[in-house]
């Protein structure tokens, strides 16, 4: 017979190693970027954003430059989101082990 009170201590003790997964991935930041580094955006690791750095060359007047201002923030998001992803999959193979590549793609129980 299977013991009932040894699996719930197991599933609280997972519980809270999630937990503490989550509160340490949501600590960390990454940083994304685009057009070599002059748009800058900087994400939490739950991927909220912090901050965001353009430099100042980038900024000109009129629609065109917006939008390509528009399309290089979009691309540093971008990039940042894929690196949140990586980190948050690195924290889940150390939280879960080799239960962890048995999680279906794109799943991320940390945030």
């Amino acid at each position: 017979m299977t013991d009932i009170a040894g699996l719930v201590r197991q599933a609280q003790e997972m519980q809270a190693k999630l937990a503490e997964a989550q509160q340490g991935l949501a600590d960390q930041e990454v940083e994304g970027q685009s057009a070599g580094g002059m748009v800058r955006v900087t994400l939490n690791g739950k991927g909220e954003a912090r901050a965001v750095r353009i430099d100042p060359s980038l900024i000109s007047d009129g629609e065109d430059g917006a939008a390509v201002l528009e399309d290089l923030v979009v691309a540093a998001i971008n990039d940042a989101r894929r690196k949140v992803d990586d980190l948050a999959k690195e924290q889940m193979t150390k939280f879960a082990g080799p239960l962890a590549s048995m999680m279906p793609s794109g799943f991320n129980p940390l945030g």
